[in-house]
């Protein structure tokens, strides 16, 4: 009963429907019908226009929209804990030719604005010094907690009167979304953002992610980055024909609520004491001792340990009800 990451998730079947129907003879690239619509399903989905290119990880999709708002002797404002800081291995800096990641703090791997300007405010204008470009949040953040969309204005209007360009890494956005049930145009665009890394992979796609450009000129240079990069797929209606599958009567939305719920469930039977984070998506943080973390494997349940006396517990859009409620009674056993 395996709870260590979403990232393992099956694919769901529409997405498995979708490939078969895209299993023929098109235009190789991006200039294939699938590839085609993606502008203008994602541009109403979003309520305005946007540019919209595939990918096949989401670490590509940070990377290439890092590299689209900052110059390499620039650098990026971040949370310690950011996915790009901790996971990426360098792709960031990699792909934007040198970049320099600026690291903030705050409960939850969340920044604020206050926590932004203590950043800038260590950076002197001056050419010995980095200066800021880019303000790049998580959504939800890497702990699974979720920046409300006032929340998410308030350090777009930061960005915005510092003159820095706004990142949205986006690998959990359809779990935000689900939780505060608002607009996705609402943790975006209209919050300021002017990239999205869209995040499918988790949520019941194969192998795709979308990077979003709500600023479509930054998309321009962005086209030869992808294909300098390794990154455009030869066939890539499939991944294409994927995330149209996702958007497709709000499937995306669907499962999201699904993993959410799961993890609702995990989080009520771990109770205040144990819980290290607010459970708002579809991660769950722990405390268990030694013990209990081997008590809990040995029931069969798979998980990761997220240091001393901790435990992170992700549900998927999958997670079987059976296999969530065995665990929820395992926890309250403890």
């Amino acid at each position: 009963m395996r709870f260590f990451s979403d990232n393992a998730a099956a694919a769901c079947p529409e997405v498995l429907a979708a490939l078969h129907a895209a299993n023929r003879l098109d235009t190789a690239y991006d200039g294939d019908a699938w590839s085609r619509r993606l502008n203008g399903a994602f541009s109403e989905l979003f309520g305005t226009e946007v540019e919209a290119l595939w990918v096949a990880t989401g670490t590509a999709a940070n990377s290439l929209a890092l590299a689209a708002l900052c110059p390499p002797h620039g650098s990026i404002l971040c949370h310690r804990d950011a996915h790009i800081q901790t996971d990426e291995c360098g792709a960031p800096e990699f792909y934007t030719h040198g970049a320099k990641l600026l690291l903030g703090e705050g409960p939850g791997a969340k920044l604020t604005p206050a926590t932004v300007e203590a950043l800038l405010a260590g950076v002197r204008d001056d050419v010995h010094q980095v200066q800021p470009h880019v303000l790049s949040i998580t959504n939800a953040t890497e702990y699974g907690c979720v920046y409300t969309a006032d929340e998410t204005a308030a350090l777009g209007e930061l960005a915005r009167a510092r003159g820095l360009g706004f990142h949205l890494d986006g690998a959990r956005f359809a779990n935000a979304v689900a939780r505060l049930g608002c607009s996705p145009a609402a943790l975006s665009w209209q919050a300021g953002v002017d990239a999205l890394s869209f995040g499918f992979t988790k949520n019941g796609g194969l192998s795709a992610e979308c990077l979003i450009f709500f600023d479509r000129e930054l998309a321009a240079a962005t086209h030869y980055r992808r294909k300098r990069a390794g990154h455009l797929l030869s066939k890539g209606r499939y991944l294409a024909a994927q995330l149209l599958a996702m958007l497709e009567n709000d499937l995306w939305l669907r499962n999201a609520r699904a993993a959410n719920a799961a993890a609702t469930r995990l989080a009520e039977a771990a109770g205040p004491d144990r819980l290290i984070h607010p459970v708002e998506a579809n991660e769950v943080f722990i405390r268990v001792t030694a013990d209990e973390a081997a008590a809990l494997r040995g029931q069969g349940f798979d998980f990761y340990d997220w240091g001393p006396g901790e435990a992170r517990l992700v549900t998927s859009w999958d997670s079987e009800p059976a296999q969530v409620d065995a665990l929820a009674a395992a926890i309250r056993a403890l």
